[in-house]
């Protein structure tokens, strides 16, 4: 038998089917709208006291919020990087960073969970249905949108509460203190750091191969050599960062060979004492061609005339490698007249 022969009503539940045969009645419209629950206004509605005491947990929960913040920025300021503690049950974890963490997470919580509590507690309980619009809303429906925000800025209560509005916007107004204060580990402002070397007046050039002191003669004209600053030893902690402001490269040209007035001024019989470090990115320099008295940065290619104030020929560098002013002291050492008139090396943003 195939099932167009079985009668179409055996397949059908009866409409007026009862539970004893598995029937299932049919509702006279079955997308009929079941409207909204009946409302039950909360205690806070009823009870001014108890909303008196939710007024201050959300209080409470913004102090909290500013107190964390100053917490963090307290444990920024005096937890030693290098400190370690022990939490159970995370084991040795970094104190900075716990209490960084805790203190940001409690001031950030706080302020969520205040703000979730006062709309739960103080603000407008009463459910609102609202029909569907298009997107470009006609002019009334803007008007009711701004009417609507009047009312619920009115119903916020946030006018007639004011220790909740002063506390919360106290815990927004710290908030992004804690970002200010982690931008302080960009770095420490450089000052005026980039601009000064350890070459001052009377300082005796030393050569970096012999670490003995210079004398005009230990220089012949075709060679190059490097120099560093008396007092200036490799065992000191900061010696990279020194030598990177004040490595020193020195060449003996022929007085006459000199172009630049200023430069054969600065020199002494044909002794010119200029930056090692190139003026693009940093790198030093250690290529030099004796014909054309021409000095090659190896990086990038840079090339800097040492015969005119070692000025750029080629290449991305953007200024002349800085000179520094040489002589001869009573002992016949060569010696510094004093510091580098502009910044070594890159171009950065002191620089004027």
């Amino acid at each position: 038998m195939s099932s167009q022969d079985i009668p179409e009503e055996k397949h059908l539940p009866s409409e007026q089917g009862d539970a004893h045969h598995g029937g299932v009645a049919v509702a006279d419209d079955p997308f009929a709208d079941p409207g909204m629950p009946v409302h039950k206004p909360r205690i806070q509605d009823i009870d001014e006291r108890a909303a008196k005491r939710s007024e201050r947990v959300v209080a409470m929960l913004f102090t909290l919020s500013m107190l964390a913040t100053i917490g963090f920025i307290a444990a920024y300021v005096t937890i030693p990087v290098d400190k370690y503690v022990y939490i159970f049950p995370i084991g040795r974890v970094s104190g900075l960073n716990f209490a960084l963490g805790l203190t940001l997470g409690t001031a950030l919580f706080c302020i969520g969970a205040g703000a979730v509590h006062w709309a739960r507690t103080l603000m407008s309980d009463v459910e609102v249905a609202d029909e569907r619009h298009a997107i470009a809303a006609p002019a009334e429906v803007k008007a009711k949108v701004l009417q609507d925000f009047a009312a619920g800025a009115s119903e916020s209560a946030i006018g007639r509460r004011p220790l909740i509005r002063n506390t919360m916007l106290g815990a927004l107004a710290m908030l992004p203190l804690s970002a200010l204060m982690i931008m302080r580990d960009l770095g420490p402002l450089p000052e005026d750091k980039l601009r000064k070397t350890l070459w001052a007046k009377g300082k005796l050039l030393i050569n970096q191969n012999t670490m003995e002191p210079l004398r005009p003669e230990d220089v012949v004209v075709g060679s190059l050599t490097f120099a560093m600053p008396e007092g200036l030893e490799e065992t000191q902690h900061d010696f990279q960062n020194q030598i990177a402001k004040a490595a020193l490269m020195i060449v003996r040209l022929q007085p006459q060979d000199i172009k630049d007035k200023r430069e054969l001024e600065w020199s002494h019989d044909g002794i010119v004492a200029f930056s090692k470090i190139c003026t693009h990115v940093g790198c030093p320099i250690s290529l030099y061609e004796q014909q054309t008295h021409h000095v090659l940065c190896p990086c990038h290619q840079s090339t800097f005339d040492l015969s005119d104030g070692a000025r750029v020929i080629f290449g991305p560098a953007g200024h002349a490698l800085p000179q520094l002013r040489i002589g001869v002291n009573d002992e016949g050492f060569l010696e510094a007249r004093g510091d580098f008139e502009e910044p070594v090396g890159p171009a950065f943003w002191e620089r004027g």
